[in-house]
């Protein structure tokens, strides 16, 4: 199996997509971008979250992920959540696998045990992490690296959506996990076009951003 697989298949990436649009989890916005915590200026802002408001919404998604969890990491003992947004469909995809759960923060609490990975790992046990979205990796990655420290074995990574960032695919080849997304930026912009929420002059917008997304906008 490669080290980054970007989708299930394309009608998983369009089904997700049409749900991220429904619930508004994905919100396009060319004309007005948002500014994201990096400072990058961005027509498209994703908060996947916003799925759990939604009861049949948020089982599709979790039902996307355990098919995918199945398929592409059966081996998988234990499932772990990346705090804080990968933790909710963690614990769904956990349930339905019936495996044990944990999550993990950013960083050790500062009271209490001191607890970086809430839950229980054993050394040697094959963790499935879930996140919500990927954008450059890195707090993923950093989650990953945390649970190989104590001793487990990292066997992949599941994601509701992913923006395609070339260095997040690197990151993750060079940290050789596995990827597995239910949807991405490509999928997300044909459901988007087709349901005429985005025109062909919105549509430049957004691909002239997705190649460029550090530059993208400085000049509004």
């Amino acid at each position: 199996m490669p080290a980054v697989v970007s989708v299930p298949d394309a009608a998983t990436a369009r089904r997700v997509a049409g749900w991220l649009l429904d619930s508004e989890a994905v919100r396009l916005r060319p004309a007005e971008p948002f500014t994201w915590a990096s400072g990058w200026r961005s027509p498209i802002y994703c908060d996947n979250r916003v799925t759990l408001a939604y009861p049949a919404i948020r089982a599709g998604v979790a039902e996307a992920l355990t098919e995918a969890a199945r398929r592409h990491f059966p081996q998988a003992e234990v499932v772990g959540g990346v705090a804080t947004a990968g933790i909710a469909q963690g614990a769904l995809l956990a349930d339905r696998l019936a495996l044990p759960y944990c999550y993990v923060r950013p960083q050790p609490k500062t009271h209490g045990m001191g607890n970086q990975i809430e839950g229980r790992v054993s050394p040697g046990q094959r963790v499935v992490l879930v996140e919500d979205l990927i954008s450059t990796g890195g707090s993923s990655l950093k989650a990953a690296e945390t649970l190989r420290a104590s001793g487990a074995e990292v066997v992949g990574m599941l994601a509701v959506f992913t923006y395609g960032f070339a260095q997040a695919e690197a990151a993750f080849r060079a940290a050789n996990i596995p990827l597995v997304c239910l949807s991405d930026y490509a999928a997300l912009l044909d459901e988007a076009q087709a349901r005429g929420v985005i025109g062909g002059d919105e549509l430049a917008h957004l691909a002239a951003w997705r190649e460029t997304p550090e530059v993208w906008g400085r000049e509004m």
